[in-house]
């Protein structure tokens, strides 16, 4: 394991933090691997109550990391739907966490560092923060993390998000429902620590069942969502090897626009 993940525990809460500061916390292999391997383990705990989520530096999470990128752009199809089941994994082990979890949102989030935030129980984001769904720009879509983003906002708010592929502020995140609570950046730990301390207030057994009740009732499953993810990464893999896929992805770690964004 690398140090892409560090945890940090005390009286029964662990505080997981992406670190990859210099890439703003973005995503490859190695992070994915670690942080799923670390929240199954926290998982098990019994000692741990709950679980906060957050990013080292000035940004939550900037999504997938260029090289993580080139790799998808060269692999194959079958590569690239075994990447994303990794990715789906990581995204279903936290929204059914059997703890209570926290999305401590300090700074950005894009693409998959969204798709975090909507899997965590409570999200509180410090006002400042960017939030985007860009990935129709790379000729993708946001296959993986769309039915935890779908819950948290709904479906309307997730129609515009996904085909605008638009930034938004934290104030707008808040509205819309992806954060909970959007505070001033030295509020933060202080937000936190308030819903930490209603957590703890609760059964542990109680607070588990209760998760699995309010997913369950609105249609989201463990067994469901695996199914979903195998469906969403089959379609996330062939679009990355479309022809219009290639064109996104090449276009961007060119620096340049795709061809259907340049203008006459």
């Amino acid at each position: 394991m690398s140090d892409s993940v560090l945890t940090e525990r005390s009286g029964g809460v662990a505080r997981v933090s992406l670190n990859r500061p210099a890439v703003h916390n973005a995503f490859d292999d190695g992070l994915i691997a670690e942080l799923t391997a670390t929240l199954e383990a926290l998982d098990r705990d019994e000692s741990v109550r709950a679980v906060v989520l957050t990013g080292s530096g000035s940004t939550f999470s900037a999504g997938a990391d260029l090289n993580w990128m080139r790799g998808m752009a060269a692999a194959s199809e079958e590569a690239n739907r075994d990447d994303s089941l990794r990715l789906a994994k990581l995204m279903r082990t936290l929204n059914f966490l059997g703890k209570p979890t926290i999305a401590r949102v300090n700074g950005s989030a894009y693409g998959g560092g969204v798709g975090l935030v909507a899997c965590c129980d409570i999200a509180v984001g410090v006002d400042g923060a960017k939030f985007s769904l860009s990935e129709v720009k790379l000729g993708l879509v946001p296959a993986v993390i769309s039915p935890y983003v779908i819950a948290a906002v709904g479906a309307r708010q997730a129609r515009r998000l996904f085909l605008a592929a638009e930034v938004f502020d934290a104030r707008e995140a808040e509205r819309i429902g992806l954060l909970q609570h959007c505070v001033e950046p030295a509020q933060l730990d202080e937000a936190v620590d308030r819903s930490l301390h209603w957590l703890r207030k609760g059964g542990p057994q109680a607070q588990k069942e209760a998760k699995r009740l309010a997913l369950r009732v609105a249609g989201m499953t463990a067994e469901t969502a695996e199914k979903m993810d195998t469906e969403n990464a089959a379609l996330i893999a062939r679009l990355r090897v479309s022809p219009e896929g290639q064109e996104g992805l090449n276009a961007f770690l060119d620096k340049r626009a795709p061809n259907w964004a340049r203008e006459d």
